[in-house]
């Protein structure tokens, strides 16, 4: 065992000691059942063993088993201030620094301190370039696409029971968390959010908290939760793909193309990916800056997920994600943007996840019709145009700024779309599932 991957397991292990009210009896020399070292039992089935970096799988199975150490101790806290409370003094912190919050916990004092802590090899200037870059396709097809990508998370039992003990199999709560997740991607890209001070950067604290808040309650408040089967609740490997998939794709095709650097642009487009990452407490050594370092690791967490679908937990999510109407009201252009943008984002689930199996989706409810393939093509040739414009206007000096404006413009509006995120996980969510629930699950 390497020297890095010794300090990788004694913060593992120093869990236990460090919060003994949260992981006092998780006996951390288990291997949980959702990580396989086959990847033939994985969920990346067509990645052979020998393609797999060894050293690679042995940091994904130990980061299997952490959580988060600073935001998980605020988040402990819960029983004495009550969740509100804990929300309140980080806002607080956020945004006039932790000397304004009166008598700060220590615990909160270290989970600040943890996020503004500067890495060593953090460009600001590249995030800020990375942000304007990106503008473009969260503006353009980020509304469209939201859906469907929250989707992703739920295709794996292992992975999907903790959004599932959150209440996201109502209708209701799951176009919450998809709205939350819109808001907090939207909002890092504006102008200066990921300063100090930016809303950026409070958007992070606050989704940090959330999953703290989710570990603690599947731990203390659910009787769902097998530590032997399913691991630490939101382990820091499951918080790769969200932070991470657009820059794997694009690694992936920059190394089938033989290349071994990234462009200028791409370059960008990693350290705003890597930065935002961090902000959310994933540890450094799983943000990989080379193409095939970020195809290597994202490989390595695929192929050692067991794969495992159960209707009574990834279905639900599934359809409760679905059939969710994201809208903040029911006026008629409203209306029709959910009617067009749940066509899209079935066909989109259709094609991603179920390798255009329309049998399949019919047995887990999902309906796929024409008129859903047709509103995909119209979609798709929008995007495709508004993408390709704005792509153009940036070569153009004096054409650029304004196009970037317009952006930034467009953002804003959707950002009131999705309303105002709560990014919180109550503990009245983790009531006690009955056996017959419990044993379906796992």
């Amino acid at each position: 065992m390497s020297a890095a991957l010794d300090q990788v397991w004694a913060k593992v292990t120093s869990q236990k000691t460090a919060l003994p009210a949260l992981y006092g009896d998780i006996d951390f020399s288990i291997t949980p059942e959702r990580f396989t070292d086959d990847p033939a039992q994985s969920v990346a089935k067509r990645l052979s063993k020998d393609a797999l970096d060894p050293d690679k799988v042995a940091l994904i199975k130990a980061y299997t088993l952490l959580g988060d150490v600073v935001a998980d101790a605020y988040a402990a806290l819960m029983p004495r201030y009550g969740f509100r409370p804990l929300i309140q003094m980080l806002t607080k912190a956020c945004d006039e620094g932790v000397q304004a919050v009166p008598d700060a916990p220590p615990e909160l004092v270290a989970f600040i301190a943890d996020m503004e802590r500067v890495p060593d090899w953090l460009d600001m200037d590249l995030v800020r370039e990375g942000q304007r870059l990106d503008r473009n396709a969260a503006a353009n097809l980020g509304p469209f696409a939201i859906r469907g990508a929250f989707i992703a998370t739920f295709m794996n039992k292992y992975a999907a029971l903790p959004m599932a003990l959150t209440g996201t199999l109502s209708n209701d709560t799951a176009a919450r968390r998809v709205n939350e997740t819109a808001t907090f991607f939207t909002t890092t890209l504006l102008p200066g959010s990921l300063e100090r001070h930016g809303a950026g950067f409070r958007a992070a604290a606050m989704v940090r908290l959330m999953h703290s808040m989710v570990r603690f309650n599947a731990l203390k408040r659910s009787d769902r939760w097998d530590v032997g089967v399913y691991g630490i609740p939101i382990p820091q490997v499951d918080q790769m793909p969200a932070g991470l998939i657009p820059i794997f794709l694009m690694s992936y095709k920059i190394v089938a193309q033989g290349r071994k650097t990234f462009t200028p642009e791409e370059r960008a487009r990693v350290e705003l990916a890597r930065y935002r990452c961090f902000l959310l407490g994933l540890p450094e050594d799983l943000l990989a800056d080379t193409p095939q370092g970020v195809v290597d690791t994202m490989n390595a967490r695929s192929a050692t997920l067991r794969a495992g679908f159960d209707d009574a937990t990834c279905g639900e999510l599934v359809r409760a994600t679905l059939n969710a109407y994201l809208p903040p009201d029911e006026r008629p252009e409203n209306k029709l943007f959910d009617h067009v943008e749940r066509g899209f984002a079935k066909v989109f689930f259709l094609r991603n996840f179920l390798n255009g199996d329309r049998a399949a989706a019919r047995r887990m409810g999902v309906e796929i019709g024409p008129r859903d393939f047709m509103l995909f093509g119209v979609v798709a040739l929008l995007v495709t145009s508004r993408l390709m414009a704005y792509r153009l206007a940036r070569n153009v000096p004096g054409v650029s700024d304004l196009a970037d404006a317009v952006l930034v413009a467009r953002l804003k509006r959707q950002l009131k779309r999705y309303g105002h995120a709560e990014f919180t996980s109550d503990a009245e969510k983790y009531r006690p599932a009955g056996a017959k629930t419990a044993a379906a699950a796992s």
